[in-house]
């Protein structure tokens, strides 16, 4: 089915559920890990979150997990209709600000962790007991998608979706008969942790929204039956929000004092158990960036390798595991070590400058005095600045990022542009070379050649580690102002 059969499905089941509401404004939202497509459909009164997902037992799981804990009073988007034979549902819309998304806005360059986010983590974990001691209780596990449970097979998944699309994909030599010998003995050791609770699967920050000063959880579809451990090493371990390590422990102290307001808790066997999960969480969370970055050119997933990496460090050095994996750990270390990013960053002298520009003021000069680099004409993909909605907004807004993902060939483009520039930014580092210049222009310097020079920085500098530096020439010129 195509965007606009799509549109159309989505339109006609928004118009029965409003009695016939006329629609006066839609928007695409971006897409995130998965291939759903997400639209929010403005009426005369009534607003929505659209989505359409071409996997029905994934549709399906998600609406009767939402009734169901909608019924506990979690946290959730209720879900205000739905047509699963046509593989789309209407969702309550809790507009667009995630939980990592206002962390990564209060942060900054500042070290400190302020008290108000520490608070909102607080809140997070609090509703995360709920919904997992309390909410998991009477649920229909039997909707589960893949499977029910979070058992041996489910994890040696996980195990193997590393050693498969981060682990080969790196290049890092392993002794795979003894590897696996390892997964084994960790696999049984974590079997043993109390398997008879909610798991939300990937409770993470980017799926908890604030909306009218509440937090909202998103994204549960992939929810089992498992140990509460997991849950709250997803949120904790969390590879982009960069938690730091003492309040990791203060708040997995505050979560079991939540949990035990439920539930009879073990302190000291949760927390053995749970060191062990982190490790697995760590291994699952590079497989899943192995295959959406390296695989699928989800270039944003790269950017959050050397986070997860660091986590993997820290337990390296800090954790003493009940069982011996020696085969794995040595396995890790040698990742660490030889890991593209960190080796290339060390001694590379490359700053590629990457500019956006208007061809109405002409291809930009290369400053550096070696002449030469990259001219990339985006004026053939599809142009934003056509439509009334997106004329004073540029490259850098959500709704035009959302429009150039689901109405144009712009990743397509970009992974062409990304697999050009890619070969001659690796000769430049094996030759000590110190300028590259890349440049790229459209119409108005406005809408896709500022988001193309915005991806191109980003995939060179989770790629290689090199210094970018990024300017657009017309916006700036502008002062942003369009």
């Amino acid at each position: 089915m195509n965007i606009e059969e799509i549109k159309q499905q989505l339109f006609g089941l928004f118009e029965q559920w409003s009695g016939g509401e006329k629609i006066v404004e839609v928007q695409a939202l971006p897409l995130s890990g998965s291939d759903r497509r997400y639209f929010r459909i403005k009426g005369a009164s009534k607003t929505v979150v659209a989505v359409y997902n071409a996997n029905y037992r994934e549709n399906q799981a998600f609406v009767k997990f939402s009734e169901h804990f909608f019924s506990k009073k979690v946290n959730v988007p209720q879900i205000y209709a739905q047509d699963l034979a046509k593989h789309i549902y209407l969702l309550e819309d809790l507009g667009d600000l995630t939980l990592l998304q206002y962390l990564d806005s209060q942060l900054g360059a500042q070290e400190d962790f302020p008290e108000h986010l520490v608070d909102l983590y607080k809140r997070a974990l609090q509703q995360l007991a709920q919904m997992q001691i309390e909410g998991g209780q009477d649920l229909d596990y039997s909707q589960c998608y893949p499977n029910a449970d979070f058992n041996e097979r489910a994890m040696f998944w996980d195990l193997n979706y590393f050693k498969y699309c981060f682990l080969k994909t790196c290049k890092t030599p392993f002794d795979e008969d003894k590897l696996e010998d390892d997964f084994q003995t960790l696999v049984s050791y974590l079997a043993k942790a109390p398997m008879k609770y909610f798991m939300f699967r990937d409770f993470q920050a980017r799926n908890i929204m604030l909306h009218n000063k509440e937090l909202y959880f998103i994204d549960y579809q992939g929810g089992k039956r498992g140990p509460l451990q997991y849950d709250v090493i997803s949120l904790l371990y969390q590879a982009k929000a960069n938690l730091p390590n003492e309040l990791r422990t203060e708040l997995l102290e505050y979560y079991l004092d939540c949990a035990e307001s439920y539930i009879e808790i073990d302190r000291d066997g949760f927390k053995e158990m749970y060191y062990a999960y982190v490790l697995m969480r760590c291994l699952q969370v590079l497989g899943a960036y192995g295959f959406k970055g390296f695989y699928e050119q989800k270039e944003h997933f790269l950017t959050s390798i050397p986070f997860a990496l660091d986590n993997l460090k820290w337990w390296l050095k800090n954790v003493n595991l009940a069982v011996e994996i020696p085969t794995l750990k040595a396995t890790l270390e040698d990742l660490i070590d030889t890991y593209p990013v960190a080796q290339k960053a060390k001694e590379s002298k490359l700053t590629v400058h990457v500019h956006s520009f208007s061809y109405k003021r002409g291809i930009p000069e290369n400053t550096s005095g070696h002449g030469g680099g990259f001219v990339f004409d985006c004026r053939a993909i599809h142009n934003p600045g056509r439509y009334t909605p997106y004329k004073k907004l540029t490259g850098r807004d959500t709704e035009v990022i959302a429009f150039l993902k689901a109405e144009s060939t712009i990743d397509n483009f970009l992974k062409h542009a990304y697999a050009i520039v890619d070969n001659s930014v690796q000769t430049y580092i094996d030759r000590g070379f110190e300028h590259l210049s890349v440049s790229f222009g459209c119409t108005g310097g406005q809408h896709r050649s500022v988001f193309s020079a915005d991806s191109m920085a980003k995939h060179l500098e989770s790629k290689f580690g090199v210094k970018v530096v990024l300017e657009h020439i017309e916006q700036e010129h502008k002062n942003w102002i369009n």
